[in-house]
């Protein structure tokens, strides 16, 4: 018999894989995860010329980014349920397959629903980290699964950075938009090569329960409503009928899926993994960070971009000038904090990083709202943020791990991944609604307080998230403190 950590002998097999094995799925399943994020925002600095070269209208364009949004919404759990129940391995690599037909569908077509289709299949990359916490959570003891939760979702979070980075490289005035999405196909091959190659297969099957097709439908049909009224509210109006009787729709159909959910033998998303005592406040965390990232991710771009000689304020920095001298040191930021945040996690708690990532995160947003006249002041603040960001989501999924059973990984980050996208989508309204409706006197160009109204909104997600955290952690204890009291076996979700 073979016990864990025991040497292999002749005629028999390790308990577990060797270090140097798991440090090569760990990198694998970073890179992997790596994907998602360039391959949402790379697309972004192309808007103009997708609407110019497909001469369609600027905001039919942007069906490009709302459609691999409303995908990411529905795929995410619903693949990360199906890896909870079929395994990580052939869902992963199903899903990396779908996401390389998307790239192509991009490049060899030259009408927009064919170039939407393929950004709808591109949107299930989203359901890749959620799979990957599945995968590693089968393979490595406790700790290093901290450390490795923490740098894969660090490296989500700058992610974003890279995108607009190789966009920028990529992309030059009159180039065809198609020579960004070579590059994605490029990036989807190779990761679905080396997702073959590293993860390792496991059990066939691990439930025998069939599909909640209701559930999914019901979802569906809600998260979707809901992104499209955040999407297109800003054209047809915060409050006109359209944008009012969409958002209702969304959300009585969510009321009913959530009711459904209760109510199913086998339900899709089980009603303890979204609203919980032990995963409320980790979701709610999630939305709230979403927000944050986004809000300096759209605001300090375009702040950069302005012109200085029309608005007051900017830099008059080019695509290529603020990936490389804004956004690049930021990204590096966040890959070290997202390197260091798996030992500090193990060492003082998830919660406590989180907490203090968080408040890292309100000094770097205050910076940016009292300090922007100089270029580099805007640099110091996005290098502070983004340790903010990628420290906070590394330490989300190990909130999540340590809550939830086993059997529920995939789907629990995929719920919490479809928050952080809700909240990315309401942080994109609201900076829009922003930059337009407080102007240059005169002018439709936004002034300079919008952004500051922009940062000091991102200071405030921020710090909402750090409280989020603490009021869940004082609830689970207050709770765990009275099943102790009273002879209790143990607290639920």
């Amino acid at each position: 018999m073979v016990t864990k950590g025991a040497e292999s002998v002749p005629g028999t097999q390790p308990a577990r894989p060797s270090v140097a094995r798991d440090r090569v799925l760990v990198s694998a399943l970073c890179f992997v995860v790596m994907t998602t994020p360039v391959t949402q925002t790379a697309v972004v600095p192309l808007l103009p010329a997708m609407a110019s070269q497909l001469d369609i209208d600027p905001a039919a364009a942007g069906w490009v980014v709302t459609a691999n949004l409303l995908a990411a919404a529905v795929c995410t759990p619903v693949l990360g349920r199906l890896a909870d129940r079929c395994g990580p391995r052939p869902v992963l690599l199903g899903t990396l397959v779908l996401v390389l037909l998307g790239s192509v569908l991009c490049i060899v077509t030259e009408h927009l629903p064919v170039l939407v289709l393929g950004r709808i299949l591109q949107g299930m990359s989203f359901a890749l980290f959620p799979i990957g916490v599945a995968v590693l959570r089968g393979r490595l003891d406790p700790r290093r699964l901290l450390n490795a939760i923490g740098l894969m979702s660090g490296i989500l979070a700058v992610g974003g950075g890279l995108g607009m980075i190789a966009a920028g490289v990529i992309h030059t005035e009159g180039a065809d938009f198609r020579r960004v999405f070579v590059l994605l196909v490029g990036l989807n091959l190779i990761a679905l090569v080396v997702a073959w190659a590293t993860v390792p297969r496991g059990d066939a099957a691990r439930s025998r329960d069939g599909v909640d097709a209701a559930g999914v439908g019901l979802m569906a049909v809600g998260l979707s409503a809901i992104l499209i009224a955040l999407a297109e509210g800003g054209r047809w109006g915060w409050a006109s009928p359209q944008t009012i009787g969409v958002a209702a729709l969304g959300v009585v159909v969510s009321i009913w899926w959530y009711l459904h959910e209760r109510r199913t033998g086998a339900p899709l998303v089980p009603p303890m993994l979204l609203s919980g005592r032990r995963v409320a406040g980790t979701h709610l965390a999630a939305f709230l960070l979403g927000m944050a990232m986004y809000i300096q991710f759209l605001g300090a771009v375009q702040f950069v971009q302005a012109s200085r000689a029309d608005v007051g304020y900017g830099f008059d920095a080019s695509v290529l000038r603020t990936s490389l001298l804004v956004l690049l040191p930021g990204s590096v930021a966040g890959v070290a904090a997202a390197s260091a945040s798996g030992p500090f996690v193990h060492r003082f708690r998830a919660d406590r990083v989180l907490v203090a990532a968080c408040g890292i995160g309100v000094a770097g947003f205050a910076m940016l709202a009292l300090a922007h006249s100089q270029l580099w002041q805007v640099v110091v603040a996005l290098v502070v943020i983004n340790v903010f960001v990628s420290a906070s989501y590394a330490a989300l999924p190990a909130l999540l791990v340590d809550a939830v059973p086993p059997e529920f990984t995939g789907v629990t980050n995929g719920i919490n991944a479809i928050a952080r996208t809700f909240g990315s989508s309401l942080a994109s309204a609201l900076v829009a609604t922003l930059l337009a409706a407080v102007a240059v006197a005169g002018t439709d160009l936004a002034s300079e307080r919008a952004f500051v109204i922009a940062f000091w909104a991102g200071a405030a997600a921020a710090g909402a998230a750090g409280l989020a955290i603490v009021s869940a952690e004082h609830f689970r204890r207050k709770c765990a403190d009275r099943g102790v009291r009273f002879g209790a076996v143990s607290v639920n979700l």
